[in-house]
């Protein structure tokens, strides 16, 4: 296929409105020379003359007269084309997939959804859960952010931190923990319920311990952060958490009382990741800065 001009299409809509080289000409703001050119390569590309002389009179053939109808339309969708689109999200209809831990999922989702039914009452977020993952679901558009450790799915997304924070204790108010000053033997001593997704009772807090002498009894481990508060609020154990985590749950009026931890624990980083393919998508834009902002708010 040979390389298409739309200038071409402008400038015969132009001769055919105005009937003349000249009048084209000087509603295009060019030569007549210039228009005279044009003209030449629209017969060539049509392979058709386009406009006879009869006379004084310049006529379109039937060709061009055949022509004339669509040319409207066609120069109005590629101008549309090309017009840079004015994002209003309260028009925005369309489904958002956010994968992301069910921690995050329940601290996020109460600002979220004030966001939304605020500015934008035809979007539907999904929050999905995480995975092995990996940028295939972000590349192929089934995800379209992923919340979690920078760096996890590799160089081809791009990525963005949006809270750095630590692990914290929670325990219901007047457990027995909170009977005397926690230090490490006070807190190991303790019973415990852990959160992993994998369901693994032991990680660097454990680790943290170790090198101190001691070690934690962990009676029960639950599959999440959350979980593990929903347990600790209604037992005498603790839960080590993020700090979103607890203090999410204690805003929504867990009677949970939080401490810092007496040994150190690695630091969160919590970033939102995308496909560059979707860089530039005002939607995904206006999704991704709602998110940043409800996670800065944690």
């Amino acid at each position: 296929m040979p390389p298409m001009d739309l200038n071409l299409l402008v400038a015969l809509d132009a001769l055919l409105a105005e009937g003349s080289v000249t009048g084209a000409a000087a509603r295009l703001n060019k030569s007549v020379p210039a228009m005279s050119r044009t003209l030449d390569r629209l017969r060539k590309a049509l392979d058709d003359p386009l406009f006879v002389r009869a006379g004084r009179d310049f006529l379109p053939t039937a060709r061009a007269d055949a022509l004339k109808p669509r040319l409207g339309a066609l120069i109005a969708e590629a101008e549309a084309l090309m017009t840079p689109e004015i994002f209003d999200p309260a028009r925005l209809e369309r489904r958002f997939v956010v994968r992301c831990g069910d921690d995050l999922a329940a601290a996020l989702g109460p600002a979220l959804a004030q966001a939304i039914l605020a500015e934008a009452p035809g979007l539907s977020v999904v929050f999905a859960p995480e995975g092995e993952e990996d940028a295939t679901d972000l590349r192929e558009g089934r995800v379209d952010v992923d919340i979690g450790a920078p760096g996890a799915l590799g160089p081809e997304v791009l990525t963005q931190t949006a809270l750095r924070d630590r692990f914290v204790g929670a325990a219901r108010r007047g457990a027995p923990i909170f009977a005397a000053p926690i230090d490490p033997a006070r807190y190991a001593a303790a019973g415990h319920v852990a959160s992993s997704r994998r369901g693994r009772a032991e990680g660097p807090i454990d680790r943290a311990l170790a090198a101190l002498g001691l070690r934690r009894r962990t009676p029960l481990t639950a599959a999440s952060g959350s979980a593990a508060l929903a347990i600790a609020l209604l037992s005498d154990l603790v839960a080590s958490v993020p700090g979103f985590a607890a203090r999410a749950a204690i805003a929504r009026g867990a009677a949970l009382t939080m401490f810092e931890l007496p040994v150190e624990a690695p630091e969160l980083t919590i970033a939102l990741s995308w496909h560059p393919r979707r860089h530039e998508d005002p939607a995904q834009r206006w999704m991704r800065e709602k998110l940043r902002v409800a996670i800065a708010a944690l």
